[in-house]
């Protein structure tokens, strides 16, 4: 029998991402699977399946279920790739990227945070979490076939793309605090193109290539 979690996250997928026009069947599983609930505050567990962002401490979220399944479907994985992830947060879209990639490596500069993902994705063998400024990229498991920034940039840092496989995509929020365009870059060669897919608003990316205190 099915518990009270396995029914919302069910009505999540069906409600939240089929009905919104995802339906890689890799993708619907990996959400089916991955309990969204464990990765959220105790307190907010029963916020866990709602169609939005919810607080996870440290001025951080955890995305709303649509937007982490876009920003995976973007990225067009097949299940061999190494991806890149930028700001682990809640280690959620890191779990669920471990189902749809061969290896993933996860960076999160806020130290609490990476400690409390890093115990929540201790059973996720392909995913390795690292502490460190996740807007200069993670060199040495580079390239990537894919990479994914889950905080807002104020451009897109160079640094990344250039950890980008020939091939391979970037998938980044960028704009203003508040207000941004999610881009999707991919990589030919040398040179680089990027599409304009929906308007999101995410947290400041933190780091080198980021947001700092000074910047409004």
């Amino acid at each position: 029998m099915k518990d009270q979690f396995e029914i919302a996250r069910h009505d999540m997928v069906e409600r939240q991402i089929v009905a919104r026009g995802l339906h890689d069947p890799r993708l619907l599983a990996a959400f089916e699977i991955v309990p969204r609930h464990l990765f959220v505050l105790e307190q907010d567990r029963h916020l866990a399946y709602a169609d939005g962002p919810i607080p996870i401490g440290f001025e951080q979220t955890i995305s709303q279920p649509y937007i982490v399944a876009l920003m995976t479907n973007l990225l067009q994985l097949k299940g061999v790739e190494r991806v890149l992830e930028v700001g682990t947060g809640s280690g959620y879209q890191a779990a669920i990227l471990a189902y749809m990639a061969k290896e993933v490596h996860t960076i999160e500069f806020v130290p609490e945070l990476a400690a409390r993902a890093e115990r929540l994705l201790s059973d996720y063998s392909n995913v390795f979490c690292h502490l460190s400024d996740g807007s200069l990229g993670w060199q040495e498991a580079a390239p990537y076939d894919g990479i994914i920034v889950t905080a807002a940039a104020p451009k897109t840092p160079q640094d990344l793309l250039d950890q980008l496989k020939d091939g391979g995509r970037l998938v980044i929020p960028v704009g203003a605090r508040g207000y941004q365009v999610l881009e999707v870059w991919t990589r030919h060669g040398d040179s680089f193109d990027c599409d304009e897919v929906i308007e999101v608003a995410f947290v400041p990316l933190r780091g080198k290539h980021g947001w700092d205190a000074s910047r409004h």
